[in-house]
């Protein structure tokens, strides 16, 4: 039977061919494969990888007009396509949100309302003055975060007083404490390491007589600067301000050169950070890192013309994207992370593992294993093999956890010109996983352990990422990898991650997704690795799984989910239908094996409906997660590879059961046939 598959997204947003497609629904679902794979190929680099832009909010353009301007050069035509950008993405209110469809946030409000009055902007630009009244409602300067307030002083903007000291020593504290340098999440040490040699020099440039005395509601005075207690009293908390007291105490001695540790931590980190920067595109090959080392760099002394210095600025501006009359600025680059999915996502969807598309890509990924003893070796001191899969093109000091999941679940669908190479590659990247396991058998990003929930409460531990926790997200997808290669249900670490996976689960049902946006990514991605683990789907714990993706369905069949969930579940599963996070949904109900489900016939008939006939589909919402509450992500490649996996795994699905229904019919057909024959005779 025909159906009429008819697209209601607005004018703007629908497929450039007629909007009614009549076709069989196998017609429709194999032509929209075809449609998808077609354009993804299409996307692949000559190299044989894919990347996708990785967009985000206005802060990094906000943060770099600031620092042209702390650094006395300022290019006025870059600035006017930043100023472009800023505007593009004020919201109507006058402020600018973090992830689309937020509402305005404080940070990036007052960092866009300064970056545009450093390029000139009058303060009575009625924008700026829309800005100015937000920036007010939400408390002003003084509700800003600490790494917020940092830049700020750098500006002389801010007093340093008020700005929670990171000292250098730091650094110097052993494991042999409990709360030690290494006891921090990976992306936070490279952040904090630069940013105590700041702290150090305070090296304060103000450009001309910009102020942000109107961003203060009650006026400018210093009893509204200070981080307020814990009213509770003795808690880690008032500990910890007290400290930073005590710091500030002895900074006073660093300033007079009379500090006992300062000279010694300064060089360590200083060395620190240029090691660093080797076998890396920048300091850990990410934005905020890279824009505090270059900034630690100068307050070190090094001349704009040192090859550290240069380095440290062309790697900063390989991640801009500049127009005529815009530049977006990327967090950093996503190549490993795209092209395993992307690779998985054709191969599933049935492009043969010997197409050189694939092949090339597997040879791509190969290159790109990290054969070394990264700072991971520090958490994780375990006798492996050097392995593992780093997130950017370069970056060998931080391979993490997911990404080397993901590409193990790629390199074992291509077997390549050099299938040896390819098993042994394969063997150390899993063995190298394994060890990563943390004492409560689940799998963090970057490090092992790294839960010590008492640093999350020093002062500068306000951007929400101090630790690198288990979730439920990372372990799953790791069961999915040791289901598809036979490890069985007895197996001890196995056990151990099922019982995290259990000990995780809301009430509702449904998972927190730490990496994706949210519940719905975080319960899709365990359907998905119990099934491939052989488990049986119809536990109780399972189907309540289901049931939950199933009750957050939208009436035009698709799901979506925005990042106010970090912020209060009770928003899970609203939101936009977005193809992405539909795509998670669908793959999280097929592990169900029921294609005649209503509810996934749904979602399979929204994302066939919705893709545009260059087989791409149309998504503006954010689905990416970098650190929840703070900084989100919107993966441009999610739009295209997660529904082509999707519908791949329906189709798979749906040729399983026909088959199975098929062999079972012929079966009963032969048995009847042999019982009349042995009648006859």
């Amino acid at each position: 039977m025909s159906e009429i598959i008819s697209d209601p997204r607005p004018a703007g947003l629908q497929p450039t061919a007629s909007v009614a497609r009549v076709r069989s629904q196998p017609d429709a679902l194999q032509a929209a494969l075809e449609r998808s794979q077609n354009h993804l190929l299409g996307l692949q680099k000559p190299e044989g990888y894919w990347a996708g832009e990785l967009m985000v909010d206005s802060t990094l353009c906000s943060d770099m007009i600031a620092y042209h301007h702390w650094d006395g050069k300022v290019d006025r035509e870059w600035q006017r396509k930043a100023v472009n950008h800023i505007f593009s993405m004020q919201l109507p209110d006058g402020g600018w949100n973090i992830y689309y469809g937020g509402p305005s946030d404080i940070n990036a409000t007052v960092k866009a309302y300064l970056a545009l009055k450093l390029a000139g902007v009058p303060a009575t630009n009625p924008r700026m003055l829309k800005a100015r009244q937000v920036a007010l409602s939400l408390g002003g300067v003084p509700r800003m975060n600490t790494f917020s307030r940092l830049y700020l002083a750098l500006l002389g903007l801010f007093p340093w007083d008020y700005v929670p000291t990171i000292p250098c020593e730091v650094i110097l504290i052993g494991k042999w404490f409990h709360v030690n340098f290494w006891e921090m999440s990976s992306w936070t040490r490279s952040m904090l390491v630069p940013l105590s040699i700041i702290n150090h020099f305070k090296p304060t440039r103000r450009p001309g007589k910009i102020t942000l005395d109107e961003l203060y509601p009650e006026g400018y005075h210093e009893r509204d600067l200070a981080l307020p207690p814990d009213p509770q009293g003795l808690t880690w908390r008032n500990f910890f301000l007290w400290l930073d007291k005590l710091h500030k105490f002895a900074e006073k001695f660093a300033e007079h050169d009379i500090h006992p540790f300062r000279k010694r931590a300064l060089k360590k980190a200083e060395q620190w950070m240029l090691e660093r920067f080797e076998g890396s595109d920048g300091l850990a090959a990410i934005f905020p890192a890279m824009l505090n080392a270059l900034i630690a760099l100068k307050a070190l002394g090094y001349p704009d013309d040192h090859p550290a210095v240069v380095r440290a600025e062309r790697e900063l501006k390989r991640l801009e994207h500049e127009t005529e009359d815009d530049v977006r600025i990327e967090p950093c680059f996503s190549p490993v992370w795209d092209t395993a999915y992307v690779t998985i996502a054709l191969h599933e969807s049935g492009v043969s593992e010997n197409h050189p598309a694939l092949r090339k890509a597997v040879d791509w990924l190969i290159s790109k294993e990290i054969r070394f003893r990264g700072d991971w070796k520090y958490k994780n001191p375990a006798k492996v093999e050097a392995s593992g899969w780093a997130f950017e093109y370069e970056n060998k000091w931080n391979p993490d956890v997911d990404d080397t999941a993901m590409v193990l679940l790629a390199l074992r669908k291509v077997p390549t010109d050099n299938p040896r190479r390819r098993d042994e590659c394969f063997k150390r990247g899993l063995d190298w996983t394994m060890t990563f396991q943390c004492k409560d058998g689940g799998w963090g990003a970057f490090d092992k352990d790294c839960t010590k929930n008492i640093l999350e409460k020093v002062p500068f531990a306000d951007h929400n990422a101090m630790l690198d926790p288990e979730c439920a997200d990372i372990t799953a997808r790791i069961l999915e990898l040791l289901g598809y290669e036979g490890v069985g249900l007895e197996n001890p670490q196995v056990k151990e991650a099922v019982q995290f996976i259990r000990e995780h689960q809301e009430e509702d049902g449904s998972w927190y997704g730490r990496w994706g946006v949210n519940y719905i990514y975080g319960t899709w991605q365990v359907l998905r690795g119990m099934r491939a683990l052989s488990w049986n789907m119809n536990e109780p714990w399972l189907l309540k799984g289901r049931d939950w993706l199933e009750s957050v369905q939208h009436e035009d069949g698709g799901w979506g989910e925005r990042c106010n969930t970090y912020d209060d579940p009770v928003f899970k599963g609203q939101g936009p239908s977005t193809a992405t996070q539909t795509a998670w949904a669908v793959m999280g109900l097929c592990a169900f094996d029921d294609p005649d489900r209503p509810s996934l016939k749904r979602g399979i008939e929204y994302l066939t409906r919705t893709q545009n006939e260059d087989g791409s589909w149309t998504e503006q919402e954010t689905t990416g997660t970098g650190f929840p509450k703070v900084f989100y992500l919107k993966y441009d490649m999610y739009r295209n590879a997660w529904p082509l996996l999707a519908l791949a795994t329906y189709r798979n699905v749906l040729e399983e059961v026909t088959s199975k229904k098929n062999g079972c019919a012929n079966g009963a057909v032969e048995e009847s046939a042999a019982e009349e024959a042995l009648a006859g005779s």
